[in-house]
């Protein structure tokens, strides 16, 4: 396997032991790396992300010893299962010396086809890695416009009753909310981009990052009514963009609570 060049040494010398470990369990038939190492747009600070393919017939038993194989990788200071974030075949760790960060993702030989990005083979029995990914293109999930429409102004409503009773955190969790779920996605999508929400939205949509400056609040009544105003007019823009069916009976309702609450 070539690595990219964008593949620093510190990640290269955690991956040679990474490969060295996993090759040599019978179990195992594929090892692969998606993310920033597939795309080759890695940097210092990048994590490692993963894919171990299991032989079908012994994948419970590689499941109850994940943490067992890891640890013969040098270096393990932490790790913890995935159920956070959907994903209980995840081991997320980090590694001494140079603090890296390793999402380990296990997975039976056929599952390994579901994927969002693509996944570099770096070691494989055969073609077996090679021949699964064959059958089946990545696909990261996309913005449903309308499902976005759908509830959109209740999310509005919703948002304007926390301001409206003081729980200022609370909204500003749901503006976060409404930036990774709906208008980063949605923006991203128009550009032709991979949805991934607001990840580095800074360099890849600049000028729509500068328009999300204007979300960012604070916990005050009327900085919390300002970042939901861009939110609102930010949205209005995407969606004419969109061919959906408008929910105009929410929309009115919801903003004729705005300024009944707010417009005073």
């Amino acid at each position: 396997m070539k690595y990219p060049h964008s593949l620093p040494q510190a990640h290269k010398q955690l991956l040679d032991d990474i490969i060295r470990v996993f090759s040599a369990d019978p179990r195992v038939v594929g090892i692969g790396a998606s993310g920033s190492f597939a795309s080759d747009s890695m940097d210092d600070y990048s994590d490692l992300d993963i894919v171990i393919a299991v032989e079908p017939t012994h994948f419970d038993g590689v499941m109850k010893e994940r943490f067992q194989l890891i640890d013969k990788v040098n270096g393990r200071v932490s790790g913890f299962t995935g159920e956070h974030v959907g994903e209980p075949r995840l081991i997320i760790t980090m590694f001494e010396p140079n603090t890296l960060h390793v999402d380990f993702k296990f997975v039976s030989l056929p599952d390994a086809a579901v994927r969002v990005d693509d996944t570099q083979v770096l070691w494989e029995k055969d073609s077996c890695l090679t021949d699964t990914f064959a059958t089946r293109e990545p696909h990261y999930p996309q913005p449903n416009a309308q499902w976005i429409e759908d509830r959109f102004w209740t999310w509005i409503h919703y948002a304007g009753t926390k301001i409206a009773r003081g729980e200022y955190f609370e909204t500003l969790e749901f503006i976060s909310f409404l930036r990774h779920v709906a208008l980063s996605p949605l923006a991203l999508q128009q550009a032709g981009l991979t949805p991934s929400g607001v990840r580095k939205i800074e360099t890849r949509l600049p000028d729509f990052a500068e328009k999300l400056r204007k979300t960012v609040a604070l916990p005050e009544k009327a900085s919390l009514i300002s970042a939901m105003t861009q939110c609102i007019e930010i949205y209005r823009e995407l969606r004419s963009k969109e061919s959906v069916k408008k929910d105009t009976d929410a929309e009115t309702a919801a903003m004729a609570f705005w300024d009944k609450e707010f417009s005073k």
